[in-house]
């Protein structure tokens, strides 16, 4: 089941090119493409430009694809 983007949990990040910022800290993000949680721990994958994270390598590259 997937959390409400306003529930205890949900961290706030900047995304940056190399790491990002943590602006309310939280225990997971929200991927863009799939609306999965993401860990902290595992997130790996975001984009600067846009300030969303993904998933994994694949929604990163359909994220790019429909740009």
């Amino acid at each position: 089941m997937m959390r409400a983007p306003d529930m205890p949990g949900l961290a706030l990040l900047r995304y940056r090119a190399a790491d990002y910022q943590v602006l309310r800290p939280g225990r997971f993000v929200i991927c863009a493409v799939s609306g999965a949680e993401i860990p902290l721990g595992e997130l790996a994958y975001w984009s600067e430009a846009r300030q969303e994270a993904y998933r994994s390598a694949l929604e990163a590259t359909r994220a790019l694809a429909t740009s």
